[in-house]
């Protein structure tokens, strides 16, 4: 027997009941007084309010009775909802409220839920849950942006639904909600990456491309790339923004520069990279005329030519010296892809060869040369395949003949060295420039290879591809060596070893020194701003130590003569830096090695570098 306090319609009386446990026909009949002491309540120590001698529902904390118009109404405390009030409408209603009410905040240790969660060192705990409507919301729209659903979704039946059955407190928004918590989880993170640059002490290389939509709608897409203060390789997309037409040089000019100054970026910019067509080279123009005093070297290495779209150039002019044989293939891959009861025929005729069928028939992109390349690889295996189908279907005609199979082995070969360069440049996580140099100086000593082929077609396609790589060869060797010679593994040796193969004994040299005489410039540039750096804190220690100690202009009297002799003397600081870093040996060839983190190491040994 349990005594419980009660208040009765008089707030001085006191009362003693006895609690009664409660008889299994209880469960489904209202509530029992054991159900309304462990409930959700705001009396103290869970008291039951009793009004005029009846049992008053716990539900009644959570609710204010007021008239509106005349009627009974039960009004939320918490989102001021007004519900159904009278006494004929019972409190089932409001009971349904209360488990979806968006605005009230649970408080219940019933209603606590425990989660597992891991902590930093790995090791699982439990911790409690309670729902927060404005996270989840911002989870959604996080949801939306990652793997870009239609902003629809949210209106979705079955979306609603699995929404309530998971969480039924959480309110699915509308669309147009949704997409303003979009766009305010953008402006967020705009701040954010604007902080980050402002704050970056380094330079900055953009790249930039135009993109085309289905409704033939030019973008442009403007990415920012740095290394940060942990020496991390970091990629920001800054803008991608709708460039209306005509896309000519100014116009394309006038959109990039607007996105510098509004980022503020302007006087850190490095390079730009773009694709190579003349657009570009006249936006080059106009832009450095704005951007050439805050550049390197006076804005000599501020326009980088993109090398995938070097080499798609080059490839593109190889192919066309085999366009027919390549298009019986891919007519004939496009065939026996057409329908699934084709690709039935088609596996089952490799398996009667004991060909094995793993790996499937793939279709190329015509303006993608590197699609081309698994096609072709892919297709030479099923050779006989297509052979044996031509004997079974008559519709089949367009089956390539020895010569076009044979052309398309040798080209498969060539084309080799260029797709495993495209798959190793395309990497964001980790520098890539300093693994371009050996790739394209071997590509160039295969064309040299190439020129002795037997086979005509490919003798002159080689002659072809070297004329095109020539065209940009001179302009991107010489910051893909200084890259080269800033890795520990490589320096110097590897720009010898290649250029003596390229150019011969007579003229690599030149070749070798052109690529010296441009890092000791960049490096010489570079130790100017940390001279300038240097002074600029320097003097205002000084003026501060002034202020402080009340010191006038007199008590330094040659401290004008001090900067006359540091900016007249000899600077031989760069070239015993330099000096010393190539003197040194170099680094075993590791796989995994990580270019950044052993200048973040050895940054103080080379401040410049």
């Amino acid at each position: 027997m349990t005594t419980i306090s009660t208040r009765g319609e008089s707030e001085q009386s006191e009362h003693h009941v006895e609690t009664i446990p409660s008889s299994p026909m209880d469960d489904d009949h209202g509530e029992t007084a054991e159900e309304n002491i462990t409930g959700d309540c705001d009396n103290a120590e869970g008291e039951i309010a009793i009004v005029s001698g009846k049992k008053r529902s716990i539900v009644w904390n959570h609710f204010e009775k007021k008239k509106i118009k005349g009627e009974d109404k039960a009004v939320c405390k918490y989102c001021h909802k007004p519900l159904g009030g009278k006494s004929t409408n019972g409190t089932k209603h409001l009971h349904a409220h209360m488990k979806r009410c968006p605005r009230r905040k649970q408080q219940d240790i019933r209603q606590s839920i425990i989660t597992p969660s891991k902590k930093s060192d790995g090791r699982s705990q439990l911790n409690t849950y309670s729902f927060d409507q404005s996270f989840a919301r911002k989870e959604l729209a996080y949801m939306i942006i990652i793997h870009e659903y239609p902003l629809s979704i949210v209106e979705h039946a079955g979306f609603r639904r699995y929404s309530n059955a998971l969480q039924p407190l959480f309110k699915v928004v509308s669309r147009s909600r949704i997409k303003r918590d979009i766009l305010k989880i953008y402006d967020e993170e705009k701040t954010k990456t604007m902080e980050v640059l402002q704050k970056h002490q380094g330079k900055i290389a953009l790249t930039t491309d135009m993109w085309t939509s289905k409704q033939k709608k030019g973008y442009m897409v403007i990415t920012a790339h740095f290394i940060d203060e942990s020496w991390i390789l970091q990629s920001r997309i800054i803008r991608f923004m709708y460039v209306p037409c005509p896309h000519t040089a100014e116009v394309l000019s006038v959109a990039l520069m607007e996105c510098l100054l509004d980022w503020n970026i302007d006087g850190k910019v490095s390079t730009l990279t773009v694709d190579n067509c003349s657009t570009n080279d006249l936006m080059i123009q106009l832009l450095l005329e704005k951007l050439s005093s805050n550049l390197l070297s006076g804005g000599d290495i501020f326009h980088m030519r993109c090398c995938a779209h070097i080499l798609a150039l080059i490839v593109k002019k190889g192919l066309e010296g085999i366009k027919g044989a390549i298009e019986l293939i891919r007519n004939s891959v496009a065939y026996w892809k057409a329908t699934p009861k084709r690709v039935e025929k088609f596996e089952e005729a490799a398996r009667q060869l004991n060909i094995s069928s793993i790996n499937k028939l793939v279709l190329d992109c015509e303006t993608r040369w590197n699609s081309t390349y698994p096609m072709l690889n892919t297709a030479i295996k099923y050779q006989k395949v297509f052979a044996r189908l031509k004997q079974r279907e008559p519709q089949y005609d367009c089956l390539p003949d020895d010569e076009d199979w044979l052309l398309a082995k040798e080209m498969c070969d060539k084309l080799k060295i260029f797709y495993t360069f495209t798959e190793k440049s395309s990497g964001v996580k980790y520098p890539t420039t300093n693994l371009f140099f050996p790739s394209f100086c071997d590509i160039r000593l295969s064309l040299n290879e190439w020129k002795k082929s037997k086979v005509g077609v490919i003798k002159e396609m080689a002659y072809e591809m070297i004329e095109k790589f020539e065209e940009y060869w001179f302009v991107i060797n010489g910051v893909m060596a200084v890259a080269i010679m800033l890795d520990p593994r490589f320096k110097m040796k590897l720009i010898e070893f290649y250029f003596t193969q390229i150019y011969g004994q007579a003229f690599s040299k030149i070749e070798i020194d052109r690529v010296r005489d441009l890092c000791v410039d960049l490096a010489t540039e570079y130790e100017l701003k940390v001279k300038f750096a240097e002074t600029s804190v320097s003097q205002n220690d000084l003026s501060f130590t002034s202020e402080m100690h009340g010191f006038n202009d007199d008590v330094y009297p040659l401290e004008k003569f001090d900067m006359f002799v540091s900016n007249t003397a000899p600077t031989s600081t760069v070239k015993s830096e330099l000096t010393n870093y190539l003197e040194e040996d170099l680094l075993p060839r590791i796989g995994n090695f990580d270019i950044l983190a052993w200048w973040k190491t050895n940054g103080i040994k080379y401040p410049v570098l």
